[in-house]
């Protein structure tokens, strides 16, 4: 556990090697400390953006946020002594501020909202107190360590804490929840002070209770992103940073343990839209509700790509990194994770896809030009606090967003419920039918991609399993690359009395023309028959942009809905105000050989897609028969290949069942488009 300080030791050999190579300057802590210092690379423009930033605190203006690790950082790569006496402080003053509250029976500031900021209260305290050791008094050294040893025990048996002799119970908030922003804060302390203060029972409390309740989370979310969403999902820089932390301490790689750091790179290189700018706004946006990349997002690639160096992971994460619009840290407050040496090679993606399981999260595009047509689909599962009931809901970015959630529009992001997303929104009277959260009850997505098409299928029915009004809901979704077609079709079953409103929400005020409904380079066009259009402005928290609300009378059991990019690389830009037009694009030949027949026939038809592997995709193919009196007679299931999909009808009914000689018609509905054929059955 503790750091090693013999001349010849291998992280001695290394710090010689970096030393020789002119790539950094590494000093170590005085003896007897616990925490080594961190190899950091004194000749990139953070590091002097840095030394900036701590020279004008160690002059009386500190700026924003300016923490006492950012002077303990600059110490560790200078001699200066200044900067120690700085974060001594600092330091001093907050103890000292809580000694005062203490004493008046009231908690200290620390302890607000909930101990959130206790990670970056105790990491000051505990690199102060180890690295400038030598500065303190026996008195300090006393009294910081009481401070440090009460607030970590408080964090983890809240419903006995106290501060001095009077109880200060609290609600405990995620300090068991591995998968919340909280408990990064709540290790980031542990970690940081066991370490520094050499306390075995800290450690072994972290060995044997925390950090195996932290690796065994992260074990089911292997294919990375957070369930908080993408606006608190950013906390996983902090979480990176304990990896960081805890290998450099004591070899021990705890992002290791799972692929899911791993697997966040590929996560958020494909979460950031093609102008990379912007990103999936899934979930509480924590900063500001509009989903702009930020130094936080740079932070946790950093901190994941130097944890998976040499990766195809990592040399993709460098490419994003070198692309995306914060080409640098933007807030002086944020370069202390940024000041360390990055890998030089550089990978620009090639897949079009990318799915987290767990998440639910599917994100899909038609190049990795700036230009191109990106597409969020989401179906997994719904648990934590700053989730949304956003499950089935999707986006369109072309340029600019096209589709996507309202929450973006309002001050604080926050906006939960299922009417600020496109999904399907069942009322019972005046009252929204919720999504329900549930840690096993999850929605399920399978999905199937093509070099043009992606066809995905969500069964979100069990987001409603304690709710006997909404039985079942199944959204399909074909991305057509080529055409830049987005179709939509959900079936669903509700009970009697139930309403279902298809919704959409755009940016841009749509416009109904026709049988179509244009939002500025998007058209939307329902595909079934007596649909009610209903278009309304947000006008809350404050807001902006407009929502499409369809409905079908009667008791309706589906909807179908195509969407179509107008964008000018992959046509001619001529927008298309019908539906008829619409269809027509996405029309293919549905062929009855022989026709007529006797006794069997083969019917058939082509699909934009190579290949189907599972048998649920190929059921949004099913080819209905109807007699001539328009009543259906059975179902069939083709079998797909290569594009090509075809199956036997014997002549039977459902009850096997020869019919009767007569004109009978074939119908299914493929790559969108209800088709039809006529057959003719002679005895």
């Amino acid at each position: 556990m503790k750091y090693s300080h013999s001349p010849l030791s291998g992280f001695m050999k290394t710090a010689i090697l970096f030393l020789a190579l002119g790539l950094f300057v590494l000093r170590f802590a005085a003896f007897g400390a616990q925490i080594p210092y961190f190899a950091i690379d004194t000749t990139s423009n953070e590091f002097s953006r840095l030394k900036a930033f701590v020279d004008r605190a160690v002059g009386g203006s500190p700026g924003y946020d300016f923490s006492a690790v950012d002077a303990m950082l600059m110490y560790s790569a200078s001699e200066n002594s200044a900067y120690a006496e700085l974060a001594i402080t600092m330091v001093e003053e907050m103890v000292t501020a809580a000694e005062a509250s203490i004493a008046s029976g009231q908690r200290p500031s620390i302890s607000g909202d909930s101990y959130l900021y206790v990670g970056r209260n105790i990491q000051a305290l505990a690199l102060t107190y180890d690295w400038a050791a030598d500065r303190l008094s026996e008195n300090q050294k006393q009294r910081w360590k009481a401070f440090a040893d009460q607030a970590i025990y408080n964090i983890w048996n809240h419903e006995d804490a106290k501060w001095g002799e009077t109880s200060h119970s609290w609600s405990g908030w995620s300090n068991n929840n591995p998968g919340n922003n909280y408990y990064y804060s709540f290790m980031t302390a542990t970690m940081y002070w066991a370490v520094a203060s050499d306390n075995q029972e800290w450690l072994n409390f972290l060995k044997t209770d925390r950090i195996p309740l932290l690796t065994n989370y992260f074990k089911d979310l292997s294919g990375g992103g957070s369930m908080e969403g993408t606006g608190y999902g950013t906390s996983h820089m902090h979480l990176f940073h304990l990896y960081h932390f805890w290998k450099n301490t004591t070899e021990e790689d705890l992002s290791d343990s799972s692929s899911h750091c791993l697997n966040s790179i590929d996560y958020w290189v494909h979460a950031t839209v093609p102008t990379l700018e912007r990103f999936a706004p899934i979930g509480d946006q924590s900063r500001v509700s509009g989903a702009i990349l930020f130094d936080y997002h740079r932070t946790l690639m950093v901190n994941a790509v130097l944890l998976n160096e040499e990766t195809e992971q990592a040399k993709r994460g460098m490419w994003w990194l070198n692309n995306i619009s914060i080409d640098e840290v933007q807030q002086s407050y944020n370069l202390k994770e940024n000041i360390y040496k990055l890998p030089e090679t550089a990978t620009k993606p090639q897949t079009l896809h990318y799915f987290s399981e767990r998440m639910g999260d599917l994100f899909a595009r038609t190049s990795w030009d700036t230009n191109a047509t990106w597409v969020h689909f989401k179906a997994g599962y719904f648990y934590e606090s700053h989730a949304h009931q956003d499950q089935g809901s999707f986006s369109i970015y072309n340029a600019s967003w096209q589709a996507v959630t309202e929450n973006i529009h309002t001050h604080s992001g926050i906006h939960q419920s299922t009417d600020v997303h496109n999904v399907i929104r069942f009322n019972n009277g005046g009252e929204v039918i919720p999504q329900r959260r549930s840690e096993t009850d999850a929605s399920e997505m399978i999905f199937y991609d093509s070099s043009n098409v992606l066809i995905a299928r969500a069964d979100l029915s069990k987001i409603y399993s304690r709710s006997e009004q909404v039985k079942s809901w199944t959204r399909n979704i074909l991305f057509n690359r080529a055409k830049n077609t987005l179709s939509v079709k959900d079936t669903f079953d509700i009970e009697s009395g139930i309403t279902a409103t298809w919704q959409l929400n755009t940016p841009v005020e749509p416009v109904v023309d026709g049988d179509s409904i244009i939002a500025g380079k998007l058209v939307i066009a329902p595909r079934d028959d007596n649909v009610e259009i209903n278009i309304s402005n947000w006008n809350q928290d404050p807001g902006d942009g407009w929502k499409i609300e369809l409905t079908r009378p009667g008791s309706p059991s589906t909807f179908n809905v195509l969407l179509r990019v107008n964008a000018p690389t992959t046509w001619d830009g001529k927008i298309v105000h019908s539906k008829k037009q619409l269809l027509s694009e996405q029309h293919t030949e549905l062929k009855v050989s022989p026709n007529p027949f006797y006794s069997s026939t083969t019917i058939s038809f082509s699909i934009p897609v190579t290949a189907f592997n599972t048998s649920a995709i190929q059921e949004s193919y099913l080819i209905s028969l109807f007699n001539s009196n328009g009543q259906l007679i059975r179902k069939l299931l083709p079998d797909c290949t290569s594009g090509h999909c075809s199956t036997l009808w014997d002549g039977t009914d459902y009850n096997a069942r020869r019919v009767i000689p007569g004109i009978y018609t074939s119908q299914v509905n493929a790559s969108g488009s209800i088709i039809n054929n006529r057959m003719i059955i002679i005895r």
